[in-house]
């Protein structure tokens, strides 16, 4: 039940980056409010360790790689934003989102992705 909770949680943390990233690229036609940067962070952080904690995995590998990948991904989309915005190709509302998904997803994914890979001692 626990990575059931965990995988949902983490889904919709994830979700909730990518609304973050899709909106000022014009992907979408939403406007995330101050929810979506709450939750961002809070769901994907929570769903991880439920996720972790229900794994019967003994390194967390899977549920790790899980969220890393889309993770960085999301970060390297909100990379590329930024420099298309900066660079006048792609016009952006505001480039904050973007930062915001590019420093905590970026981060994430990166502690995520060195966590999936150690080795057991």
């Amino acid at each position: 039940m626990l990575v059931l909770a965990g995988g949902v949680l983490a889904a919709l943390g994830v979700l909730a980056a990518l609304l973050l990233v899709a909106a000022p690229l014009g992907w979408v036609g939403a406007a995330p409010g101050w929810v979506m940067w709450l939750l961002f962070p809070l769901f994907t952080l929570l769903g991880y360790a439920l996720l972790a904690v229900g794994s019967r995995d003994p390194a967390v590998r899977r549920p790790t790689r899980w969220l890393a990948v889309p993770l960085l991904l999301l970060a390297l989309v909100a990379a590329v934003g930024l420099v298309a915005a900066g660079a006048g190709l792609v016009q952006v509302g505001s480039s904050a989102p973007l930062w915001y998904v590019l420093a905590l997803g970026g981060l994430m994914g990166v502690v995520g992705s060195a966590v999936g890979t150690r080795q057991p001692a």
